[in-house]
C-alpha cells in the first residue's frame, strides 16, 4: 500500500511534536506538583494541538508573573513607622511566628485592638458608620457586593464620602459580583467612583482568569480603622430579611498598626488589577498603639504568596497541644492538612470541625461527605452545625492563637483564590471565638452516619470529589 506524504503533512506531524514538546518542557521547568504535570504532558502527547491549547489556557500561571512585574516595582509608604511596633512571641507558637514573618514578610505588629462583629445585622452598620465619618480615604473590596437593598446603602455612602472630597476606591471580583454584568460596578461608575473588577475579560484568550478570583473582604477608612473577615455585602446576610438562603457570617473590626498591612494588601491588589499605585499619607497615616494584641496579616494566591495560608494552618495544627477547634462552611482540605489534622488528633490533641449541615453548594457538601473518614478514624470530632447557613471561617488553636479571615478550607481557597487571613495572639479573642464555635456544635457525625448512606449516595460522593480543585 503506498503512502503519500505532501509537506503540509510532514509540517503538521513536526508541528504536533514541537507543541508537545514545548509544554513538555514548561511543565518540567514550572510545576511542582507531579500529578499535574504527569497528567499535562500526558494530555500534551495524546492530543498535541488540544492539549496544547487547554494547558496555554489553564496552566500557565500569568499571575504569579504580572505580580513579580508589578510589586518589584512598586513601593507602599509607611514600613519604616512601623517598626516600633514590631513584636516578639515567646513559648509555645514562637516557632509559628518566626516562620509566618519569613514567609510573609511582614512583621507581626503590636499594639492593636480587635471587635469580633457576627452577622449583616450587626455588621454593616459599624462599617457604614466608618464610611459616613471618612474624613481622607476609603478603600472597599469585596468578593460580592450586591447591587440590592443592603448594596446600595453601601453605594450611596460611597458617594456621599466622594461628595465630602473622600477618595474611594472599589474593587470587586470579576465573577462573584457578576460576570456578564455587575449592577453594583455600573452604579458606582454612574456617581464617578473609582471602581475595577478584579480580572475580569469577557475575551476568550483571557477565559483561564475565569477560574482566579479574589475572595478578599477588606474596608479601610482614612487608614485607620479596617475591617476584614468573611463577610460580603448582599441582602442575604442581613438575618432579619429572612431571606431565601440567610447567611450567617462572623467579620472583624481592627484598629492600630496592623491596618497598615491591610491597607497595604488592598493597595497591592489595586496594583495588580489597573497598574495604579496607591501612596502617601492620606492611604498610610502614621498609626499609634491603641492596645496590646499583636497581629498579623496573611495573604495568599496563585501568585507570590501562593499556599501562605495553608502553610499558617499546618504549622498551627503542628503546635497544637491541647484543642483545635475549625469552622468552615467549605470543608475539603487536600491530603496535607488532611494529615496534619489526623496526626494532631492521634496525639491526643482534641481537634474540633464544625460545618453547616447543609450549605449553599451542594456539590460541596457531596464532595465533603465523601473525604471525612479518615478524620472519623483517627478520632476527631465532626460537628454539623443547624441553619442559618455559617458562613464563618475561624482557627483557634489552644485557646491562644486564632486565625481568621476569607479563607475557606478547600482546594480553591488555599491554591487558586486571592485570600486574606490575620493570625491574632490574644486568649480573649481566643475564649471569645471558642464560645461562638461550641455554641454550633449541634449534630455530631460518626461512622454510622456514613455508613448509613446508600451505595449510590457513595458512589455520587465520590464522583464530585474528583473535581474538588474547581468546586
Amino acid at each position: 500500500m503506498n503512502h503519500h506524504y505532501t509537506v503540509l503533512d510532514i509540517l503538521l506531524v513536526l508541528a504536533r511534536y514541537a507543541l508537545a514538546l514545548a509544554v513538555t518542557i514548561h511543565v518540567l521547568r514550572t510545576k511542582r506538583d507531579t500529578a499535574a504535570s504527569t497528567g499535562w504532558i500526558g494530555i500534551a502527547w495524546l492530543m498535541p494541538l488540544t492539549g496544547a491549547a487547554l494547558y496555554v489556557m489553564f496552566g500557565v500561571n500569568r499571575v504569579r508573573r504580572l505580580a513579580r512585574k508589578l510589586i518589584g516595582s512598586h513601593q507602599w509608604d509607611g514600613r519604616g513607622a512601623l517598626v516600633q511596633h514590631r513584636e516578639q512571641v515567646d513559648g509555645q507558637f514562637a516557632p509559628l511566628a518566626r516562620m509566618l514573618g519569613r514567609l510573609t514578610e511582614r512583621p507581626l505588629l503590636g499594639g492593636n485592638v480587635i471587635q469580633c462583629l457576627h452577622d449583616g445585622d450587626n455588621t454593616y452598620p459599624v462599617m457604614l458608620a466608618a464610611i459616613d465619618n471618612a474624613r481622607q480615604s476609603v478603600l472597599l473590596c469585596s468578593y460580592i457586593f450586591r447591587a440590592d437593598e443592603v448594596g446600595n446603602r453601601f453605594i450611596e455612602a460611597l458617594a456621599n464620602a466622594q461628595a465630602r472630597g473622600v477618595r474611594v476606591h472599589v474593587l470587586v471580583d470579576g465573577i462573584g459580583s457578576g460576570y456578564f454584568h455587575s449592577g453594583v460596578a455600573s452604579a458606582l461608575r454612574r456617581r464617578n467612583i473609582a471602581c475595577h473588577r478584579f480580572m475580569h475579560s469577557l475575551w476568550p484568550w483571557r477565559m483561564p482568569f475565569i477560574n482566579l478570583r479574589n475572595h478578599r473582604k477588606i474596608l479601610v477608612v482614612d487608614g485607620r480603622v479596617g475591617f476584614m473577615g468573611g463577610l460580603n455585602i448582599g441582602e442575604e446576610n442581613m438575618l432579619r430579611l429572612r431571606t431565601k438562603v440567610p447567611v450567617a457570617d462572623t467579620h472583624f473590626r481592627i484598629e492600630g498598626p496592623i491596618v497598615h498591612q491591610l491597607t497595604e494588601a488592598f493597595a497591592r491588589d489595586w496594583s495588580f488589577t489597573c497598574q495604579e499605585e496607591l501612596d502617601g499619607e492620606i492611604y498610610f497615616p502614621q498609626l499609634d498603639s491603641v492596645g496590646d494584641i499583636p497581629m498579623r496579616i496573611v495573604t495568599s494566591g496563585p501568585d507570590n504568596d501562593l499556599e501562605k495560608i495553608e502553610f499558617a494552618m499546618l504549622q498551627g495544627v503542628a503546635l497544637a497541644r491541647r484543642s483545635v477547634r475549625l469552622m468552615t462552611p467549605y470543608f475539603l482540605p487536600d491530603e496535607r492538612l488532611t494529615s496534619e489534622l489526623c496526626l494532631a488528633a492521634l496525639r491526643g490533641v482534641e481537634i474540633d470541625i464544625i460545618v453547616p449541615g447543609s450549605s449553599n453548594h451542594r456539590l460541596i457538601d457531596y464532595a465533603r461527605d465523601a473525604n471525612l473518614a479518615p478524620f472519623l478514624d483517627a478520632g476527631c470530632r465532626i460537628w454539623m452545625a443547624q441553619p442559618p447557613f455559617n458562613h464563618a471561617k475561624l482557627l483557634v488553636v489552644d485557646e491562644d492563637w486564632s486565625f481568621v479571615g476569607s479563607s475557606n478550607i478547600d482546594v480553591r481557597s488555599l491554591r487558586l483564590n486571592f485570600e486574606i487571613n490575620m493570625e491574632v495572639y490574644d486568649k480573649d479573642l481566643a475564649r471569645e471565638l471558642i464560645a461562638f464555635i461550641d455554641r454550633h456544635r449541634h449534630g455530631r457525625l460518626t461512622h454510622h452516619t456514613l455508613d448509613s448512606q446508600s451505595g449510590m449516595v457513595k458512589l455520587r460522593n465520590a464522583g464530585v470529589r474528583l473535581f474538588m480543585p474547581y468546586l
